[in-house]
């Protein structure tokens, strides 16, 4: 289980112009905001953003490291895990298990259980009522014991949600590695991945013929 909210792509305005800096050319740029305040790459800043996202080095799109992404992420920890491998430009908040475990009864949908066999539910079901048993009796007694047992006892399919921001040379690389993924959770956020603006062109980067990075 995955889950995405509160998507916000930044600054894409200003990534454009550093783009265009090495040559002078911002004359050139024709982007603009729509009525919704949307910014549109025109015809000819768009022609420059594929080209030299093809160009072969990430120099050349390093404009990208410019393009800022902010998202609520909800996923199982043993998913959180892996993409904490993801240092480099990267930021996340996330709730507290340390501090918050407690503060809420534990429900099976807390944690993801959609690939789990008929009688790894019923183990699952079972452990969350025995911890729900025990998170009562802490919050009761605030026993500190009763509190390590919540923390050591529990599963890595706990989802857990983080405010995450990173940029698009980030996702370049998350998407490259991981699109074929055989956990569920990095296909479903590939295909997120591929609804964010421009994420064809900038991102993914389908095959494209023009290399030539000059004409500016």
């Amino acid at each position: 289980m995955i889950d995405f909210n509160r998507v916000y792509v930044m600054n894409l305005e200003n990534a454009i112009r550093g783009a265009r800096n090495p040559m002078n050319s911002w004359a050139r740029s024709d982007s603009y905001y729509d009525e919704n305040g949307q910014y549109i790459l025109g015809e000819n800043d768009l022609s420059l953003a594929k080209r030299l996202r093809n160009a072969g080095t990430s120099d050349h799109r390093k404009y990208l490291r410019q393009v800022m992404l902010s998202v609520d992420i909800t996923a199982p920890m043993y998913w959180w895990k892996e993409y904490d491998t993801y240092k480099v430009a990267t930021v996340a908040n996330s709730t507290s298990t340390m501090h918050k475990i407690h503060s809420k009864p534990f429900e099976i949908d807390d944690f993801s259980h959609d690939h789990l066999t008929e009688n790894g539910l019923k183990v699952l079901k079972e452990l969350v009522d025995e911890m729900e048993k025990i998170r009562l009796e802490y919050v009761e007694t605030k026993d500190k014991a009763l509190w390590y047992d919540l923390i050591q006892l529990l599963p890595s399919s706990y989802n857990q949600m983080r405010t995450c921001t990173l940029n698009y040379e980030t996702l370049i690389n998350i998407y490259k590695s991981r699109k074929h993924h055989k956990l569920e959770e990095w296909r479903s956020f590939c295909e997120w991945i591929e609804t964010l603006p421009y994420a064809k062109e900038l991102i993914i980067a389908e095959e494209w013929n023009e290399y030539n990075c000059f004409g500016r």
